[in-house]
Formats: structure tokens, sequence, C-alpha cells
């Protein structure tokens, strides 16, 4: 069971399937590939690996899924949170984002066709996700990502206020942004499952076996894991914002951000037939996001980032939390109850899209997923599997890079960041002379 504060209980330690069972890493083991980190990424690659006979060992320092992989709010939106596609293409240039794009938006059907061929028990539904527009403006911003998207192959298509209104069950939104490939799951549950995968292929799970140390040695690469070593020709971290040890200076690749999950009581049946009706994920379409979904159970699970009393103080994040989701659903009953409530962290990059870095001949390690975990988890396990089986950096989709330390400024900036984006919605309500939700 992962670690969690006294008042943090997950849901998804409560409702997911159960892991394949796995052990300790003990004695000396020879392998092709290692891989550390439990998570999407390193699962993925391993899968990947396996497939293709590639005798693969991958060792957790936990359990699987104990970072993000198993914390985050279970979101699957193949999308680029902070750049538009033009942003991307002048940042990257090319052929490097136009590569990433199309893994990137093609991601759920690589999710969905894994969890459909193993057989994954992980509440996967793809009904598609929704992004509001609040105000006036944000309709024409959503117009644009629209049609930048469908220009790339995506199937999205903006929704006039009463065809969000139906989607959603909110009247609060002036417009929507309608991805119809996108889903949500249990992410427990899929990662679990994806390591039961990684065994069905042939590939080894070691957990509780966490990394001390990888030196060179006669050719190849010796990991030193708890009481056992594995002695492999290529070694991949992927162990993201859960980094601990292993090699030096990769924990400062990057800067955390934490983000909570919440979740409520099941609804009623009449509550969910007009509260998100048709299953669909939904993101407010704030800089200061809420976003929010049901699971299986027919529970509401919200995620928010921190802010001053919001997720330290608890009454005060319930209450907010209930305010916000009554704000935005007025039928919503009186008697919400968040009943589980944890904290996630994200490995935050300044470009917050994933960076591969070479830390040595056979040594790749890949940081920086910034909070884009189940899609982007889940196909940079083919990025890493190419390299792992030698096919050239120029033909990659991700460029190779030196390590380097995480600005500075990152250590405050992402918190920043948000106020600027609480700042921002207010303005841009009160210009268009749109309500407020409360709190904001």
């Amino acid at each position: 069971m992962a670690r969690f504060s006294p008042f943090e209980v997950s849901l998804w330690y409560a409702t997911a399937a159960p892991p394949p069972k796995t052990g300790p890493l003990q004695g000396r083991r020879r392998a092709d590939v290692c891989i550390v980190g439990g998570g999407y990424t390193g699962l993925t690659t391993a899968l990947d690996l396996a497939r293709d006979g590639i005798d693969v060992v991958l060792l957790e320092a936990q359990e699987i899924g104990f970072g993000g992989s198993g914390r985050n709010a279970g979101h699957c939106t193949p999308t680029f949170t902070h750049y538009s596609l033009p942003e991307l293409r002048a940042m990257l240039g090319e052929p490097w984002a136009e590569r990433l794009i199309a893994r990137q938006t093609g991601a759920n059907s690589q999710v969905a066709g894994m969890i459909e061929r193993y057989a994954i028990d992980c509440e996967w539904q793809q009904n598609g996700y929704v992004m509001g527009a609040l105000t006036p403006g944000g309709v024409g911003r959503l117009e644009a990502k629209a049609q930048q998207y469908n220009a790339v192959g995506a199937k999205t298509r903006v929704l006039d206020r009463q065809a969000s209104e139906e989607m959603t069950g909110s009247p609060r939104y002036h417009g929507g942004w309608f991805h119809a490939e996108a889903g949500h799951l249990n992410p427990l549950g899929y990662a679990r499952g994806l390591a039961r995968a990684v065994m069905e292929e042939g590939g080894t799970i070691h957990t509780g076996s966490p990394v001390r140390d990888v030196v060179r040695q006669d050719g190849a690469w010796a990991v030193h894991a708890g009481e056992g070593t594995v002695v492999a020709d290529k070694v991949i971290f992927a162990t993201g914002a859960y980094t601990v040890d292993g090699w030096p200076g990769l924990d400062r690749s990057y800067k955390m951000q934490k983000v909570f999950v919440a979740a409520t009581q099941p609804l009623t049946a009449s509550e969910r037939q007009t509260i998100l009706p048709r299953n669909t994920t939904m993101h407010d379409g704030r800089g200061d996001i809420f976003v929010y979904k049901y699971n299986a159970e027919g529970r509401i699970v919200a995620s928010m980032f921190p802010m001053g009393r919001r997720g330290s103080d608890m009454a005060f994040t319930h209450r907010l939390m209930s305010d916000r989701l009554r704000w935005l659903h007025p039928q919503l009953g009186s008697d919400l109850r968040w009943e589980y409530f944890w904290f996630g962290e994200l490995d935050m990059q300044k470009r917050t899209i994933p960076r591969l870095y070479q830390l040595a001949p056979g040594v790749v390690a890949l940081t920086g997923l910034s909070g884009r975990g189940v899609p982007t988890g889940s196909m940079l396990g083919g990025i890493l599997g190419e390299w792992a089986k030698g096919v050239p950096e120029k033909d990659l989709a991700l460029k190779l890079e030196p390590l380097r330390r995480a600005p500075f400024f990152m250590s405050f900036a992402p918190a920043a960041m948000l106020r600027y984006y609480r700042v921002s919605d207010w303005i841009r309500a009160k210009a268009s002379g749109s309500p407020l939700p409360p709190h904001a």
C-alpha cells in the first residue's frame, strides 16, 4: 500500500483491481534492458520491449503505480496543456514538433488498444472531454484550438451554449470544446494492468527494489537495487517526480508541483442524469483549473492545485470544492461529502513537455511530464522502446539532450503562474460581465 499522510485516503487504492504478484530483486540477473520506475512510462516501455522478445527487467522502489501513475485524477486527454500547436512547433522546430504532436494526439488510441488487448480492469470510459468557456470571449479561443487539433487528425468540435449545457448539465458555460477521443479511467488499476501485461509478455518486474546506483562493468551497466543487481546493456530511468537516488543530479532536473484529488460519495441516479449525463470529463476552462469526472461508482472525482489555504486547510478545501461544484451544477443536492482526498506530485519543466536525457552511452532518463500523465506516459513507452532497440537519435520523437538542472526560478514559477491564471480569470470575467465562481 502506498504511503499517504494521515488525512489522505485514496479512492484508487480502495477500488483498483489487485496488482500482479511481484517481489524484491535478489541476486544477480542479466538482461538486455533495465528500466527503473514502475509508472506508465516505465511499464509501457517494458511492454513495448517484451512484446518484441527483448529481455527486460523493471525495478520499482515501492510498488506498481506508487507515484503519479497511481495518484492522478484519471483523465486521459491527448492534448498539450500549456502550448498551442503553433507555439509548440516554434519552440521545438521540425521534425521534432510534428513527431511529438503525432504521438501525443494519437495516445488515446494506444491506451484503448492496450486496455482491450490485455483486458485491463481499470474503469475505462471513452466518452470525450469538454473544456468549457465561462466567458463569451473564451469561445473564440476554443474555436482556434479546434482548428489546430482537427488539422492534425483529432476529432474535436466547438459546442454552442445549448449543446454545452446538454452535454455537461451546467448552465454556466457559453460554449465548450469537445474532444471525442478523450477518456477517463482508474489510474492505479491501469498501472497494475500494464504490469500484468508486461509479465504476460515475458518481462520481469521487481517491486520493493530501490536503485542505489548504476556503474559501468565489463562493457555493460550494473544496476544495484535492493539486495540484487541487474546487469544490462541499456538502462532507462523513468521515475519522474518520484526520483530518489539512482543517478547523480537526476532529481534536480525538474521541480515539484503538488496537485490534490478528491472524490465525493456516489451521486444519486437522478443527479447523474443531469450532471455530466454523458459521462464525459469536464474542465471548467479556467487557468486555475477545476477538472472533474465520474468513477465507476458514480462518485465525482475532482482535482485542483493547492493555493494558500486550498489544499492545506481541509475544511476550507472541502467547502471550496463543494461550492465550486454546486455553482457549476445548481441541481446538485445539498448533501455533498468528500469521502476521499489525496495528493500527487508533478515533475514540472519550464517547457512542460517531456525531456529525454542522455546520461551516458547506453543510459537515458525521461522526466518532465508536467501533469500530462495518462496519455503522455503511455505514448512515451514507444519512444523509449525505439531508443532501446537502436533507432537512430535523429529519428526519435524526442531529442536527446544532456542532463540539465532545472532553473532556480522553477522553485516558485508554477505557484506564481497559478496566481497569475487566477487573476487573469477574474479580469476576463469582470470585463465580460460574467459571474465568478465562489472563492475565485
